[in-house]
């Protein structure tokens, strides 16, 4: 059986507050987009799927190669229609780059994310992230 949607918005909540700190997944001390999504993983499961490789911290290069889908594709279950509560969305930040963003919603119109200079926030889901949803996915069952 999957997480429920209560458990992960509430483990996303937990973050709420967390300084922005790229390469980071420690709440309340700092974290990136992914050490967000990291921490949330590690609540539901007691641990990290995956030993995390270094990345860069700028999302605008284009001929930096993202791993973010590849690893959403293998670790979770791509999620059908409009994004849900508790489903991981991936996020393009320029239209011709691969998604190198990534939060959880909470509701059909907002999401948790770690934010550059402002930390982990819950954001609305306003038209212009809408339009950059690359994916959104389903965490895993629970074993």
């Amino acid at each position: 059986m999957r997480p429920s949607a209560e458990t992960i918005v509430g483990a996303a909540r937990a973050w709420l507050g967390t300084p922005y700190r790229h390469q980071a997944a420690t709440p309340g001390a700092g974290c990136d987009c992914l050490g967000l999504i990291r921490g949330v993983w590690r609540a539901l499961y007691g641990g990290e799927p995956v030993a995390m490789p270094n990345y860069s911290a700028d999302w605008r290069q284009a001929a930096q190669r993202s791993g973010l889908l590849e690893a959403a594709e293998v670790l979770m279950a791509r999620a059908e229609g409009a994004p849900r509560a508790g489903q991981m969305v991936l996020f393009r930040l320029q239209r011709t780059l691969p998604p190198r963003h990534c939060g959880i919603m909470i509701a059909p119109d907002r999401f948790i994310h770690a934010q550059e200079a402002i930390g982990v926030v819950e954001a609305n889901l306003s038209e212009s992230w809408r339009r950059r949803v690359a994916a959104s996915f389903e965490f895993p069952p629970l074993t």
